[in-house]
């Protein structure tokens, strides 16, 4: 039995509660087939476009004097519920249909980062809707966010994005899966905590859903990484005549890759980081990134880039 982590992109579960939902749904059926495959699944996710929006509905109702401010760490952990809630609804539902006895569990999720961490003094992890470079200043002028430009699709407030250091629910997390229990973990990187002399304390911040996914496969020691973006395979040339699907890739090419300029920050760069750290020194582990909607033909070798030691 092959233990996987699945780690799903926050912008490809949609916008509001009634496509979200429409969307998971679909994405329970191929990750239901994983575990019918024999697998032992977690999956995990992001929550940028999501946690965007509370955020800026919280300041919104706190600003007319309808709700008490939520800092952001308190936003992050409402996102992990209720994008779990829809994930863990859809894939119960999926169970149920296929007659397959197994339950499922959301843990909300705090993972320790750095305080010196200089993620902090450089907002980098786009988070929330994306604006015209008009609507971002104003509301950079009215709320103080600072707004940066996503892979051209837009402008994104971006919030601190430290590196995840230590799951604080790990042995819970291993609990569950010792019980063969369907977990989702570590949604939207998990919730952000420094470690001080009175215990466990949250930061305004986003941890990349990539890299803590990568380093809860690694604690749980998974044979697979999954991660499901908005593209069938890795690109080198990506966007110009020339660009290049990618079908397998080690470390020393992506390496090279990487030099070369290859790989977007904040968008393609963090997810072969990711790869790179779970695979680098274990030759009988395996990464694969895909899409979404691609994950069964990835599985059957038809898409997908996979990543491996060498």
């Amino acid at each position: 039995m092959a233990k996987v982590v699945v780690a799903l992109g926050g912008n490809a579960l949609g916008k509001s509660p009634e496509e979200q939902l429409k969307l998971v749904k679909n994405t329970a059926s191929s990750l239901i087939g994983l575990i019918a495959a024999g697998n032992q699944v977690v999956i995990s996710h992001g929550n940028g476009p999501q946690v965007g929006a509370i955020n800026l509905g919280m300041n919104f109702a706190a600003e007319h004097g309808k709700t008490a401010a939520f800092p952001f760490p308190e936003c992050g952990a409402m996102s992990q519920g209720y994008i779990g809630y829809h994930l863990q609804q859809s894939l119960e539902n999926e169970l149920h249909r296929r007659w397959m006895n197994k339950s499922v569990a959301t843990i909300v999720t705090q993972i320790a980062v750095d305080p010196n961490d200089p993620a902090f003094e450089n907002p980098s992890k786009p988070v929330g809707d994306f604006y015209t470079k008009e609507q971002a200043d104003e509301i950079a002028k009215e709320k103080g966010y600072t707004f940066k430009e996503d892979a051209g699709r837009g402008y994104r407030q971006v919030v601190p994005s430290p590196l995840p250091m230590k799951i604080m629910e790990l042995d819970s997390i291993k609990t569950l899966i010792d019980a063969d229990k369907l977990v989702i973990a570590g949604g939207g990187g998990g919730v952000p905590v420094i470690i001080t002399d009175k215990g466990l304390e949250g930061v305004p911040a986003v941890i990349d859903k990539d890299r803590s996914s990568a380093l809860l496969a690694d604690k749980i020691d998974a044979d697979k990484l999954i991660i499901l973006t908005a593209v069938d395979h890795v690109y080198v040339n990506y966007g110009k005549p020339d660009e290049k699907a990618l079908k397998t890739l080690n470390v020393a090419e992506a390496q090279k890759y990487m030099e070369e300029g290859q790989f977007a920050a904040g968008s393609m760069l963090p997810k072969i980081e990711a790869c790179l750290s779970f695979v680098e020194g274990h030759p009988e582990r395996e990464a694969l990134i895909t899409s979404l909607d691609g994950l069964d033909d990835a599985l059957a070798g038809k898409v997908g880039t996979v990543i491996r030691d060498n």
